[in-house]
């Protein structure tokens, strides 16, 4: 079965199709500045050149439109027709509460989305136009949604609260519920492979970091505990989020710098993490250690916190769980930091760790970095959250 994998942003649409019984990617694409001038399809059939089209985008279902136009195109395209598409699955943000795994996606199912958009502002309400675009285009064709909150859903109530009024919880459902769910859930079960073992016989540690970053506990399988919050905000220091703060600055800053809530969000969004750490030097990685090898104050500040703090997670989480058998690094800096991987484990002698400096370089594989004789194994895993949304919409069409 074709799977056509859609993840949609405010401005822009991510897709992939996957054949579900062999998991090859058939072909894949980004439709780019969505209802801005300059918009453009890049579309990459599977063993053919990138075409780049540069066309008007008005809305999201133009761009769907002009996706489905490309993949049954009689010269590029790689189906010949829609029916050959048995399924879509839609990356969804936030499904609160409601959501503890994949659905269909009906009319209530929608609605109950839209319940949730007011955790998700920037995400949710591009995710539903996305929806039903391909809705109206393809009527027949079931329809999934794959929730990134959805695999933290299984934490205790003990990792969720916050130390606030319960009356909020009650009210207004505040409390932790975590992202990067589908990219956790693969990388663990991933490892798991790797390591020739059960998912459910471990206590894994997956660190995703990347411009947005974030660390999960997953014990026998399921998660019970993770790093974001309320919203992707709290936990690590990321590309441009502040991560873990007092909230007590946010009044502080208001007030010396006569700035709205609003404002202050918009830094603590935008202007912070390890862009804000460096003095505005790049919310690059790559710029980050350059600047570190070159003993840049900025850069060496701003590495060994980011490291210093994703360390201390891994150090909660093993509490959490008692103990810990693997440490996975996955996402954009996580798949490729060597440098920044061996700075975290540098702070992990405790766990017996030791890393093979010739497989920490390895990029674009599934690796095992630690050595034959460490007490607890690191991981690099690339993650694929497109054939974890396949997969799970196979699973529920089939």
């Amino acid at each position: 079965m074709n799977i056509l994998v859609i993840n949609c942003g405010s401005s822009s649409l991510k897709f992939q199709l996957i054949d579900s019984e062999s998991e090859k990617v058939s072909a894949k694409g980004l439709c780019e500045r969505i209802g801005i001038e300059g918009s453009q399809l890049v579309y990459t059939p599977a063993g053919g050149e990138k075409i780049t089209t540069v066309t008007p985008m008005p809305d999201h279902t133009q761009a769907i439109k002009l996706v489905l136009q490309a993949l049954t195109d009689g010269k590029t395209g790689v189906v010949k027709s829609l029916d050959e598409i048995g399924a879509v699955g839609h990356r969804i943000v936030h499904g609160g509460e409601k959501f503890a795994a994949s659905t269909l996606i009906t009319d209530e199912v929608i609605q109950a989305i839209e319940e949730c958009n007011e955790l998700a502002p920037l995400h949710n309400p591009a995710n539903l136009i996305g929806i039903a675009a391909c809705r109206e285009l393809m009527p027949a064709t079931p329809m999934v949604g794959v929730f990134d909150t959805a695999f933290h859903q299984t934490m205790p109530e003990e990792a969720y609260m916050y130390g606030l009024p319960y009356e909020y919880y009650q009210k207004y459902k505040v409390r932790r519920y975590g992202f990067h769910g589908t990219s956790h859930s693969y990388v663990s079960h991933r490892a798991a492979e790797v390591l020739g073992q059960k998912c459910e016989d471990l206590k894994i540690i997956v660190c995703h970091l990347g411009n947005g970053a974030s660390v999960s506990a997953v014990k026998n399988g399921k998660c019970v505990d993770t790093s974001m919050g309320l919203t992707p905000l709290e936990g690590l220091i990321m590309g441009t989020r502040s991560g873990d703060i007092d909230p007590a600055i946010i009044e502080f800053l208001a007030h010396k710098e006569r700035k709205s809530i609003d404002d202050i969000m918009k830094v603590l969004n935008k202007e912070s993490g390890v862009l804000g750490l460096s003095d505005g030097l790049s919310s690059d990685f790559r710029d980050l250690e350059d600047s570190y090898h070159k003993g840049e104050e900025a850069g060496v500040r701003t590495l060994k916190t980011f490291a210093y703090r994703v360390a201390k997670y891994i150090g909660a989480y093993t509490a959490a769980m008692n103990g810990v058998d693997a440490i996975c690094f996955t996402a954009g800096l996580g798949e490729n930091g060597p440098f920044v991987r061996n700075m975290i484990c540098g702070y992990l002698g405790y766990l017996g760790i030791s890393l093979d400096e010739e497989a920490n370089c390895k990029r674009g594989e599934d690796v095992v970095i630690s050595t034959a004789g460490s007490q607890t194994k690191v991981l690099v895993i690339p993650t694929n959250e497109e054939l974890a949304i396949a997969r799970e919409t196979a699973a529920l069409v089939k």
